[in-house]
């Protein structure tokens, strides 16, 4: 399978998603800009998979990216990203959202589990409210230290 066909828009998203779910499929979902992908995100991402049976990413644009994080980010562009996470077997499904949180996007899909890291608590999580409203659940994954992508870019320039 080529990894292009897991890139979906969101409409797309909710159709898959509603076959999934019909199919007894217990779908989890996280988001993240996941600008320059390193060990701490493939471990995430997997830890994340194995709480469910699908996986859904949901991805920053870059005008989002550039909102969160400033001028000179994100290093990789939309496409970029969005195809590299969608090459990872653990991932079935990537949505690129435009807004600055996923708020909408977890709206439309209503995974069954809304998954962020443990340097979040519960009730900070977006969208925790409405996956827990409609019957979901939310988890917290720990993080693998001294990985990030902050940390890494500034490795990369003290190097220079």
């Amino acid at each position: 399978m080529n990894s292009s066909t897991k890139i979906i828009t969101r409409s797309e998203a909710q159709e898959q998603i509603g076959q999934w779910k019909d199919n007894g499929e217990e779908v989890v979902f996280t988001n993240g800009c996941f600008d320059i992908l390193h060990l701490g995100h493939v471990d995430y991402l997997e830890k994340s998979r194995a709480l469910g049976t699908k996986l859904v990413v949901g991805i920053n644009t870059d005008a989002s990216v550039r909102r969160l994080k400033g001028p000179d980010r994100p290093m990789n562009n939309e496409i970029a990203r969005a195809r590299i996470l969608a090459a990872l077997a653990c991932v079935d499904a990537v949505i690129l959202f435009e807004e600055d949180t996923p708020l909408e996007l977890i709206s439309d899909i209503l995974p069954d589990i809304l998954v962020k890291g443990s340097d979040y608590t519960v009730d900070k999580i977006v969208g925790a409210d409405i996956v827990l409203e409609h019957g979901g659940s939310v988890k917290t994954i720990n993080l693998v230290d001294g990985y990030s992508t902050t940390g890494l870019i500034n490795k990369i320039k003290t190097k220079s």
